[in-house]
């Protein structure tokens, strides 16, 4: 089994007969390997060549993926706690961590677009949540951090109509 290091994206480029002389050379040389993988800067490129003396097709398969991948919960979590370094007490911490896990998911999905009228429900939402909290400073200043810690902007959500 012969195995492939590297290939240029240049042999990957080639016109259709030049693929094709590519392709003849790995069959003429009865070399068969599952799979290679192929790397860019700004994709993953994956592919599969079959090649057998015994078939004369083969079968190239190509599919590319963006790297452009959006911050963990956990990161997300990690920037809200290094904005707001003052200790939250635990039944107000315990919802804002949901509240900031549902926030997320909901931010980073791919058909996310911001929406003055959800944005209202959310500010209404945290308002009642944090209600009885001991100080109006500190729950801005947490609503501050938890809505910056999604890379938001604080001030849109609290525009009022």
């Amino acid at each position: 089994m012969t195995a492939i290091t590297s290939l240029s994206f240049s042999a990957v480029n080639q016109s259709s007969s030049e693929r094709n002389t590519f392709v003849s050379s790995l069959a003429s040389r009865n070399l068969s390997f599952e799979g290679f993988r192929l790397r860019s800067v700004f994709s993953c490129h994956y592919g599969g060549v079959k090649a057998s003396n015994s078939t004369s097709r083969t079968a190239i398969q190509c599919m590319s993926t963006s790297t452009d991948v959006p911050p963990t919960v956990s990161e997300t979590k990690s920037n809200f706690l290094k904005a707001y370094k003052r200790p939250i007490p635990s039944i107000y911490n315990t919802v804002l961590q949901e509240l900031i896990v549902q926030q997320h998911l909901m931010r980073y999905k791919k058909t996310y677009l911001y929406d003055p009228v959800f944005g209202l429900g959310l500010v209404t939402v945290y308002d009642q949540l944090m209600e009885g909290y001991p100080s109006d400073e500190d729950r801005e200043a947490i609503f501050q951090a938890y809505i910056k810690a999604l890379k938001e902007d604080p001030e849109q959500y609290r525009l009022v109509f």
